[in-house]
């Protein structure tokens, strides 16, 4: 990337435009809201030299977006959807799908600001659509880019498939019904998934990394393959003449605003970081080599998947991905995670275990069995400390081909985690053990099984399991670190800070998460607000969030040595914190603790912040009450500060 280059280029763009911003009211007619465009052009901020988030607004006012949303319907009963048709660069729109309250995104994590599905249109002398969006905004959509084309007096040409997941692809098969003439561009392995995705025959356009297509009128497509961003089949793609970058789930956020662009840094940052850790961060490996592709193209957009294109803030959040993903390359434990994609729930249930692995320090490597090159296996084998296998289809001969090749790879020091896929034809988990067994490899724990549709409980078991996993790899320099991080005598002085003993519960429907505190604070009056430190390989962590509501619960002084001994126990991964404890639920769903408290407070997360091993949580205390006023609450006082 040579962003040095990208403001000018904008600047020059900003003055030959032949488009504006494509108002879409779905109860105008095209011509009535042709009548009303009216030039909106972004002209760009300079990126390198806007050094502060005052200057990065400021130049955003500057250059007022007119945004066109359509009328608004309702999905279900409750949930909004909209579309918003924006100008992106000289000849490029973007529709993007609004799904404004959207709570969870395959349920494995929450959202706390709706979501957006992003596609994009360039017209070339051949017109070519990036991307599609989910089939619940199948009549919005259609509607939308039929009258967008219509508009121009065009047809669709190529359809770029990033990449095959649902919420970008769900819409292939009506683009292909609607423009039968289509050619359908993507890589190899997209394309092979499309086809069983869609149950139609296509017209295929295979793309290897550096190949191009040439849209006319200076649009010219080159393409980067970016596999594991965050699916198997992903790839970017490149045009030179308006320096877009395409880049569907990489550096996206799940954020819903009628801003299509990344204008206010701060609200968008938990977000972006909340994304990358879910989807990305366990694929840093791939998110470096995608970088490292990308180095020497002069891109000044990013026009992600999800949320909004990045343009403002740009070298500041292409380098937090680069020196996240750094960060996790310095791991001394690295885990392969195997697992069979468009296989039941196999891609989604290895995600959220690896965001386990790397909670605890460890890095991952994903890798599917139904694709993997074998040599490639060997080598990502022959580098890890820990393997992670779901359970492939029993019926697939590619799969028990790269059993094989793993079975041959493994060595005895290597610590094994396996478990079920939920796909319906799961290789027995118990023949997997025995194949690891029979090569000299013990699993570190039983297998997690999978006997439902994954449920929010389900999610947080695999997720803890990872951790675990990931703990036991790491144990031995965690316990060195702790060890070193301090002089003997700062550690003794600095244990004379003392606080009180706390139990922070949460719930979030089927998943509940407990763990004894004594890190907190008060951090302000109004509102009241207090500071809790989660280390991040708690569990409880994953339902702390920004937005995420807990209750503090504060142990009684001499009467919660039981509370204590019970949530000081290590839980095997899944397990229910507060079972066998008597606890009924505040007015925001988390469990306060019947006996041994004196008090009890409801908060919610307003904002984190990172350091080292742990997040420092900022939360609005929301309600609460004393349960025993005659008590005082417990104090906590250590020996020696780099330990609890």
């Amino acid at each position: 990337m040579n962003l040095s280059r990208g403001p000018a280029r904008l600047l020059q763009r900003g003055s030959k435009d032949s488009r504006g911003v494509q108002c879409f009211q779905a109860h105008s007619s095209i011509q009535n809201r042709s009548n009303h465009r009216q030039r909106h052009y972004r002209q760009a901020p300079n990126i390198i030299r806007c050094q502060s988030q005052k200057q990065v607004k400021a130049a955003a006012v500057e250059e007022k977006v007119d945004t066109g949303m359509s009328e608004v319907v309702k999905w279900g009963k409750e949930k909004r959807l909209q579309t918003q048709v924006v100008d992106v660069a000289d000849d490029t729109i973007s529709i993007r799908s609004l799904d404004w309250d959207r709570d969870r995104f395959d349920i494995e994590f929450g959202l706390q600001e709706g979501t957006t599905y992003n596609s994009f249109l360039i017209f070339g002398d051949k017109t070519c659509l990036v991307d599609a969006s989910h089939e619940k905004f199948r009549d919005l959509y259609m509607k939308t880019l039929k009258d967008q084309l219509a508009e121009q007096g065009r047809t669709l040409d190529y359809v770029v498939v990033s990449h095959t997941e649902p919420d970008h692809s769900g819409l292939i098969p009506d683009i292909i019904d609607a423009f039968p003439d289509v050619k359908i561009a993507g890589s190899k392995v997209a394309l092979m998934y499309l086809k069983g995705l869609t149950n139609r025959d296509f017209t295929q356009h295979p793309v290897k990394g550096g190949d191009k297509i040439d849209l006319g009128k200076g649009h010219e497509l080159e393409f980067v393959m970016a596999p594991n961003l965050h699916w198997p089949d992903t790839m970017f793609s490149f045009d030179s003449s308006t320096g877009v970058l395409y880049t569907c789930d990489a550096f996206g956020l799940h954020y819903c605003d009628s801003e299509p662009f990344d204008t206010d840094l701060k609200a968008i940052e938990p977000h972006f970081r909340f994304y990358y850790d879910c989807l990305m961060k366990p694929n840093a490996r791939s998110v470096l080599s995608a970088l490292k592709r990308t180095k020497e193209m002069d891109y000044s957009t990013i026009a992600v998947g999800h949320g909004p294109l990045l343009r403002y803030n740009l070298s500041e959040l292409v380098g937090r991905y680069q020196s996240w993903s750094e960060a996790v390359g310095k791991a001394t434990a690295s885990v392969a995670v195997l697992y069979s994609s468009d296989y039941g729930y196999s891609d989604r249930l290895s995600q959220t275990l690896a965001r386990g692995i790397t909670k605890a320090g460890a890095a991952t490597e994903m890798v599917d069995v139904l694709s993997v090159d074998p040599q490639e296996l060997v080598e990502i084998v022959g580098r890890s400390t820990g393997i992670a296998l779901m359970a492939p289809p029993t019926d697939s001969d590619t799969a028990q081909n790269t059993l094989n090749t793993l079975m041959s790879s493994v060595n005895k020091k290597q610590k094994v985690l396996i478990a079920e896929s939920y796909g319906g034809r799961d290789e027995p988990v118990d023949t997997l053990i025995n194949n690891f067994v029979g090569v000299g490899v013990e699993p570190v724990f039983d297998p997690v099984r999978v006997k439902e549709v994954p449920d929010e409980k389900a999610y947080q078991g695999i997720e803890e399991a990872g951790t675990r996993l990931a703990q036991i790899l790491t144990k031995k320099e965690s316990i060195a670190k702790m060890k070193a991080s301090m002089a003997p005598e700062v550690a003794k002085s600095l244990a004379r800070v003392s606080g009180g003993l706390y139990v922070i519960t949460a719930a979030n429907k089927s998943a509940r998460g407990a763990m004894l505190a004594s890190w907190v604070a008060q951090a302000s009056f109004e509102p009241l607000g207090l500071t809790v430190a989660v280390a991040k390989d708690r569990a409880i962590e994953s339902l702390m969030q920004v937005g995420d509501t807990f209750v503090m619960n504060c142990l009684e002084e001499g009467n919660y040595s039981t509370n204590m001994k019970h949530f000081l126990k290590r839980f095997p991964p899944g397990a229910d914190r507060l079972d066998g404890i008597a606890w009924s639920p505040a007015k925001n769903g988390s469990p306060v603790l019947e006996s041994g408290i004196v008090a009890y407070m409801e908060c919610r997360v307003i904002s984190r912040m990172e350091t080292a091993d742990h997040w420092l949580t900022y939360a609005e205390v929301t309600d609460g009450a004393v349960v025993n006023g005659d008590k005082k609450t417990a104090i906590h006082r250590r020996k020696v500060a780099n330990y609890y």
